[in-house]
């Protein structure tokens, strides 16, 4: 029996096709199993793909995977904007919130509509912070990124988060160098191994008054098939906690905003707004939200 799929490619956290970060969507998944869904992944060969499926729970309306093109991931910022827009755009949908199933548990997805266009606001998963990145570990990952000591700034511990999908997160002092870094991607892959984390998040700040950016970042995760990801919510994400943790940015004490770009060295600009719920001085909880623009859609028959 050939099945029809609803596929998309959704450009995610921008308004600019062929910008921000790509993500395939199937919006009718029902039915697919594991093994097509990877090669699906794999022959779309965006950093990730989502298969949206029908709920069979009441505490969910959707049930949504990830995969990368060699493996499954738990959660992923992007393609769950452009999921979401999809499911949207699809099904006319007015302002409301969605919650979707993961494999970082059951989470709210905000709609918001806006001249028959959408916002998609999600709220990731717990806030872990994990290792701190020391020792023949840090040697490792500064040669395999180019860097040296000298690059980095002592006071912003080399360090995995999460809030559901975990990355090193990694300050340098320059912009400039940001987007000259050329990673050496075996050796990052290998480190992965050792230290259980796929992501790297290398980033600077601007905190000058008239700059409305606060973070520029890029991000690699070549253990995970993803040599350079464009805009990634499961970075700024858990870098907004981190931030907050270490006590690195001012804020009201409830809550603390910023605005990220990313993506600009591999020509894929694009912009989230990031948002930390604040309790006792420590991250309680992230959202972070963007737009998206259909750059194609298509139907995928599949025997």
């Amino acid at each position: 029996m050939v099945r029809k799929l609803r596929l998309y490619q959704i450009d995610a956290f921008t308004k600019e096709k062929f910008t921000g970060n790509p993500a395939g969507v199937v919006t009718n998944a029902d039915g697919l199993t594991s093994v097509e869904m990877q090669k699906i992944a794999r022959e779309l060969n965006n950093s990730e793909t989502a298969f949206i499926f029908s709920s069979d729970h009441n505490n969910y309306d959707v049930h949504v995977r990830f995969f990368t093109p060699t493996n499954e991931v738990p959660i992923c910022g992007h393609a769950t904007i452009a999921a979401h827009f999809a499911r949207a755009i699809e099904n006319s949908l007015d302002s409301c919130r969605v919650y979707q199933k993961t494999g970082a548990g059951i989470l709210p997805v905000d709609l918001i509509k806006e001249h028959d266009d959408y916002r998609m606001i999600m709220t990731q998963g717990k806030i872990e912070f994990g290792d701190i990145i020391d020792g023949e570990h840090k040697a490792h990952l500064l040669s395999s990124l180019n860097l040296s000591k000298n690059d980095l700034l002592e006071n912003y511990p080399i360090q995995i988060v999460s809030t559901g999908h975990s990355k090193v997160m990694i300050r340098i002092k320059s912009n400039d160098h940001l987007n000259k870094l050329q990673p050496n991607d075996a050796d990052l892959a290998n480190l992965s191994k050792m230290i259980g984390c796929n992501g790297y998040y290398v980033f600077t700040i601007d905190d000058s008054p008239n700059s409305d950016i606060l973070v520029h970042g890029r991000m690699f995760a070549p253990a995970i098939g993803i040599t350079e990801d464009p805009v990634t919510g499961n970075a700024n994400g858990p870098l907004g906690a981190y931030l907050v943790h270490h006590q690195l940015v001012h804020h009201n004490h409830s809550l603390f905003k910023f605005k990220a770009k990313q993506g600009e060295a591999i020509k894929r600009p694009g912009t989230m707004d990031v948002e930390v719920k604040i309790k006792n001085n420590e991250p309680e909880e992230v959202k972070i939200s963007g737009q998206a623009v259909i750059a194609f859609k298509s139907e995928l028959l599949l025997e």
